[in-house]
């Protein structure tokens, strides 16, 4: 029998952690709260959490912080609460290596609506693969190791990923030399269409560069085509 995903709530309001945890539990989820950092990393230790709703206002270190040392050592998904929804809250948000954000003041059902979005997300990718499936893809001297998700450099040092950053390689290595449009990468990676202002692809485009030694002014691996969107320029060998 499969246990409940557990879903850690890292916010200092107790009213809305409360209701939040409240509503998941009711919806077959467990919840697990915690006030602040400290907090949150005594329940990383005591529980294995699945996903984490961080607020980015928190007393000590705040979201961003928090986000941008987690994704140092793991790819747990992580969806940002933001105060006044503003875009610079979501660009920093995206930056740091969050998967999602919502806005408050939210509604619980939308909330848990991106929940299961980002859960399912990630649970639709490996580990749970066969063992006849690609194992690992090479690139331009790259190895991504798609069981362990993550990637090697060419000189053997292992370069974590994030959930979003993981999510976004696998479909341009499945998608190699093929020009995919922002709208495209967005559907594939969250579920969702595109705003006119929205950057979070670009965002995590130049997170990937970073993490690839791809020099944004002159891009050799993930090029950016003009008015149509991006192509992962190499060739891709999956074993």
């Amino acid at each position: 029998m499969e246990h409940p995903q557990k879903i850690l709530i890292v916010d200092d309001d107790r009213e809305i952690s409360s209701l939040l945890a409240e509503y998941l539990e009711k919806n077959g989820y467990r919840a697990v709260t915690a006030g602040d950092g400290k907090a949150m990393q005594k329940a990383l230790q005591d529980h294995r959490i699945d996903l984490i709703v961080l607020d980015l206002n928190l007393p000590g270190e705040d979201g961003l912080t928090l986000c941008r040392n987690l994704r140092s050592h793991s790819a747990i998904p992580v969806i940002m609460l933001t105060a006044r929804g503003e875009p610079v809250d979501r660009i920093l948000g995206l930056e740091m290596g969050a998967d999602d954000y919502v806005p408050k003041p939210f509604e619980p059902r939308e909330l848990f609506a991106r929940i299961r979005s980002v859960l399912r997300r990630t649970q639709a990718l490996p580990p749970n693969m066969q063992a006849s499936e690609t194992q690992q893809i090479k690139f331009a001297g790259w190895t991504m190791d798609v069981t362990a998700r993550h990637l090697v450099n060419p000189s053997g040092v292992v370069v974590a990923l994030s959930g979003a950053e993981y999510r976004l390689l696998k479909i341009f290595l499945d998608h190699a030399n093929r020009v995919l449009s922002r709208d495209h990468l967005l559907n594939l990676t969250q579920g969702r269409d595109a705003d006119p202002f929205d950057r979070s692809i670009d965002l995590q485009i130049s997170r990937l560069r970073q993490k690839l030694g791809d020099d944004a002014r002159s891009p050799q691996i993930i090029k950016t085509v003009r008015n149509e969107g991006y192509v992962l320029a190499t060739q891709v060998a999956k074993e």
